[in-house]
């Protein structure tokens, strides 16, 4: 089997089953690994169905360019479609973000415009008002906008979601997934609910993001809000994309458990993941750990992207010891 262009590689990513960390468990935990995308994360996904969608209302046309703000995967997926289909390409994200996926975002094409990342997000510096400006500037441009683009929610609805239910044959009984945009738990969610509304879904954030406070009290707390290393996952504002009626809780886990268990995901189970990563497996298994799961449930935990977007900070002991996560 062949692919006429790159894009035919993406999606249909492995379920892999987790083993060693989830020893004392009564039921099955499975990984989705997103990094098997040609893009190394599940961004991939969204990029070639907003692209496509764009194309559809003729929002982007031969010749024209994309914009995006991004933390770096979804920028690394639109440069990629971007080759594929003949566009020109356009990243703003912030100085927390690593090198590694600003190079990465180089190597395939595109511009990157690099932005403050201690301002609120309505400053006109921010990396959201930086790229809102530049699609009013570029000629022939079209501004994805991730975060409230619900193409975004509709990419994993339409793969993300089908893929886990067929691999799983219908048992999976609950969902644990990161959100920052919201696309990826909101649109799998939906899915799955649908086949059974008995599945949980279960959302994890890192402290200093908005969403965990809201999801228990409905409230948007600005106190709440606070720079954390972790990247690509949490959020500053309220993403569209989100839709809480389709999780069932939330947990909160700090950057240094976060690191930690990405690091325990290389070394002992054989999975080089990212920052994300860590994160959504550390509070999966926090949350398993208090409840009452039998040996008839089945766990499945999205891992976004690849470890090799953080061989400078979390695989990295110097940048560890200096932030104190050793």
């Amino acid at each position: 089997m062949w692919h006429r262009n790159v894009l035919g590689a993406i999606g249909n990513t492995p379920l892999i089953q987790i083993s060693r960390l989830s020893a004392g468990l009564p039921c099955r935990v499975l990984a989705k690994v997103e990094s098997f995308n040609p893009g190394a994360s599940l961004k991939d996904r969204i990029a070639v169905v907003m692209v496509e969608e764009a194309e559809a209302r003729g929002d982007l046309v031969p010749g024209g360019t994309i914009i995006e703000g991004t933390s770096g995967n979804t920028g690394a997926g639109l440069a990629i479609v971007a080759i594929a289909k003949g566009y020109k390409c356009i990243c703003t994200t912030t100085t927390k973000q690593s090198q590694e996926k600003i190079d990465v975002l180089k190597a395939l094409g595109a511009k990157v415009v690099i932005c403050p990342n201690d301002v609120e997000a309505d400053d006109p510096r921010s990396y959201y008002s930086v790229a809102r400006r530049l699609a009013r500037e570029t000629p022939n441009s079209c501004y994805m906008n991730q975060y409230d683009n619900l193409d975004n929610t509709k990419a994993h609805y339409l793969t993300t979601g089908p893929e886990i239910w067929q691999q799983t044959e219908g048992c999976i009984t609950h969902l644990f997934s990161g959100a920052g945009t919201g696309g990826t738990i909101s649109g799998v969610a939906r899915y799955l609910k649908e086949q059974n509304p008995a599945v949980k879904v279960v959302g994890v954030d890192p402290f200093g993001s908005l969403y965990y406070k809201y999801f228990h009290t409905g409230e948007v707390d600005l106190s709440e809000i606070r720079p954390y290393l972790t990247e690509g996952a949490g959020e500053d504002i309220m993403a569209k994309n989100m839709d809480f009626s389709l999780v069932d809780d939330y947990i909160r886990v700090n950057d240094k458990q976060t690191m930690q268990m990405a690091r325990r995901l290389a070394r002992e189970e054989g999975i080089f993941a990212g920052q994300s990563s860590g994160l959504v497996m550390a509070g999966a298994l926090q949350w398993m750990e208090k409840a009452l799961l039998t040996a008839e449930d089945l766990s499945v935990v999205i891992l976004p992207d690849s470890g090799f977007r953080y061989l400078s900070k979390t695989y990295n002991d110097d940048w560890m010891r200096a932030h104190d996560l050793l």
